[in-house]
């Protein structure tokens, strides 16, 4: 069970903390990583992108032509699919493109994500975070103290409402609860910073 200093928001070591290795220290298996973002990802899709089938397309209920006599290969609609204007054929229509992964895989992943920050020492345990006001300005001054290009924040419970309004407007930082922890959020910032309170609901989520 590694042992891991605890910080204040001006980088002075107030204590310590230790991380179980059932969830902060467990093996990486990168194929996990793979499975549930493509599945957050998928799951955010709208499948809202629609194209009109000759069918849909307005007007074409005319006959363009003749039969025969023309020379020309025989028509019925100038909505077809090879005519300009007409449908298009095997196009996009609304669809879910979101699918299920077993939730013991998911809690597997989400060990293997806290467990690869472990490892690339990206992992900062803080005592606590908070702003009297949203200020996006104090947020981005915890950054430069501990030298983070991209951070993402885990708090416990309510009452952070500040904390999560000042990093709003930063596109290299993010405020999440423990509730809301994810494979992909991890991933996507270079350092992970975790509150006393959350390392405890993630223990109890994930241990």
């Amino acid at each position: 069970m590694p042992t891991i200093d605890v910080f204040n928001t001006s980088k002075e070591k107030v204590g310590s903390a230790e991380l179980p290795d059932a969830v902060f220290g467990v093996e990486v298996k990168e194929h996990l990583f793979h499975l549930v973002v493509r599945q957050q990802l998928a799951n955010k899709r709208a499948g809202t992108h629609k194209v009109k089938s000759r069918s849909e397309v307005s007007g074409g209920g005319k006959k363009p032509f003749r039969q025969k006599g023309t020379g020309r290969a025989r028509a019925g609609t100038t909505r077809a699919v090879h005519w300009r204007g007409g449908g298009v054929v095997h196009g996009p229509t609304p669809r879910d493109h979101g699918f299920n992964v077993n939730k013991k895989v998911r809690k597997a992943a989400l060990r293997c994500a806290l467990s690869r920050r472990v490892e690339e020492g990206a992992c900062t345990v803080l005592d606590a975070v908070t702003f009297e006001a949203p200020k996006t300005k104090a947020f981005a001054q915890v950054m430069d103290t501990f030298g983070f290009g991209s951070m993402l924040l885990i708090v416990d419970g309510d009452g952070h409402d500040n904390v999560q309004l000042s990093a709003r407007n930063l596109p290299n930082a993010k405020v999440l609860p423990v509730a809301g922890l994810n494979v992909y959020d991890i991933l996507r910032y270079d350092n992970l910073a975790v509150t006393q309170g959350a390392v405890a609901g993630i223990v109890e989520r994930l241990g």
